[in-house]
């Protein structure tokens, strides 16, 4: 079985000159040592899919399967080999082979969870609900009293175990946010689906922030997922399909916005990939680089706009991580923290290896869940080592992973995106005011 990819992409296998620099970058390299689990090696193996020089083998598959997918080797690389396009078409190619394996009913109930559900943000509302529930009956608990938590199938007790704590139902985000006095800028805000039901105070948060600076916002309830989870796993055709819409329903609420933003970093990374996603599709190629040049992460449009310093101070001590997605596939690095720094009395900590993969990577955590554990681990001792109070990550998965690790290994740790705590210091200016 060759693996086929067009012409334009197989040419950019050819952009690595094997330097070798994106080694000492590459999370799963770092951890086992092993070439064929870094970028460098993960490519060879690729081009020799391609030209028929190897099979799909289970060992070839698992080192193709074990990549984050974080794209610090693209930061790494002095010949800007663009990683990211090829691993994900490769998986694609690739999928029926890597799901292959028999699979048990849990592995199926799982699958469905993560390809229908979880991009789809009415149903995970209705099983936020019942999770929220469950919690306000003490179920956490029952499980681990009883014991039953240990005899459920570990992907599904994983899963259970990854869940925050669900704080009360919210209303949907209004459609059109007006702020008063003067109005500087216009954005659609892209809410996400599993950002929005699991961390919907987090986008309340960032529409707090905006309509506090002066910004008119309009939430298109018509918006659907991103369409990163399809993506990272090959599905590129789903993910086009979402691609489609999203550009649809934005240009339907505004053709014209001051921008389109996201608080999640995997969410704007995948937004700002359209172009590509769509380049051979003759009815959006046009127009989805137009849709890609508007959006924006949240902070980096507060610090474009100029954001206003809130006044009150706030005394914490906080370390800041840097998603992949926001520090390597958007290059986006100075602008969260400088939103941090304008609350006064934060003392931002730098934290050693902040671009280092967390582990989270999307769903990687419940399919390579030996790896995902050792990354969070190795990122919670870098925190230790700073003495902060509180984590302050732009990525709704960042933040889910690294709380669940504090959760099990006992820290007493804060972990919160940043907009949620510059939210808190306006309210605080406005509560002492």
């Amino acid at each position: 079985m060759a693996v086929r990819l067009d012409q334009r992409l197989y040419d950019r296998l050819f952009d690595c000159v094997h330097c070798g620099f994106c080694l000492g970058q590459c999370p799963t390299y770092g951890q086992i040592g092993d070439e064929n689990d870094s970028p460098r090696g993960r490519l060879h193996l690729m081009r020799a899919l391609i030209e028929g020089r190897v099979e799909p083998t289970e060992p070839v598959l698992r080192h193709l399967s074990l990549c984050l997918d974080c794209r610090a080797c693209e930061t790494a690389c002095p010949s800007g080999v663009q990683y990211g396009s090829l691993i994900e078409h490769v998986r694609g190619e690739l999928a029926e082979k890597m799901e292959a394996a028999p699979k048990t009913v849990v592995d199926r109930l799982l699958d469905r969870l993560i390809n229908d559900l979880f991009p789809d943000r009415e149903k995970m509302s209705r099983l936020m609900l019942l999770a929220r529930m469950g919690q306000a009956a003490g179920l956490d608990e029952f499980l681990t009293d009883s014991g039953l938590r240990d005899v459920l199938p570990p992907r599904l007790a994983r899963l259970y175990a990854m869940l925050p704590k669900l704080g009360e139902h919210l209303e949907p985000m209004p459609e059109r946010s007006v702020p008063p006095g003067e109005v500087r800028a216009r954005v659609a805000f892209f809410i996400g689906c599993v950002s929005e039901s699991m961390f919907g105070p987090t986008n309340r948060a960032t529409l707090a922030v905006l309509l506090a600076n002066g910004v008119e916002v309009l939430a298109p309830p018509a918006q659907v997922c991103c369409g990163a989870i399809h993506q990272h796993k090959g599905d590129v055709w789903a993910a086009g399909l979402m691609a489609r819409r999203n550009i649809d329903v934005f240009e339907a609420i505004d053709p014209e916005p001051d921008a389109v933003v996201t608080n999640v970093a995997g969410c704007g990374a995948m937004l700002k990939s359209y172009a590509e996603l769509l380049a051979d599709d003759k009815a959006y190629s046009v127009r989805a680089p137009r849709f890609v040049d508007r959006v924006r992460d949240i902070s980096e449009f507060l610090i474009d706009l100029g954001l206003r310093p809130p006044a009150k101070p706030m005394k914490l001590r906080v370390t800041y991580h840097d998603a992949c997605h926001l520090a390597h596939a958007q290059k986006i690095r100075q602008q969260p923290r400088q939103v941090l720094e304008t609350i006064p009395g934060l003392e931002l900590i730098p934290l050693p290896e902040s671009d280092m993969c967390c582990g989270a990577a999307g769903i990687y955590s419940l399919t390579h869940p030996e790896m995902a554990d050792q990354l969070a681990e190795r990122k919670l001792a870098n925190i230790d080592q700073t003495g902060a109070d509180v984590v302050a990550a732009a990525n709704a998965g960042c933040i889910l992973h690294l709380a669940h690790h504090a959760r099990q290994s006992g820290r007493d740790l804060r972990i919160v995106h940043p907009i949620d705590l510059l939210a808190e210091a306006y309210a605080n200016d406005s509560g002492s005011s």
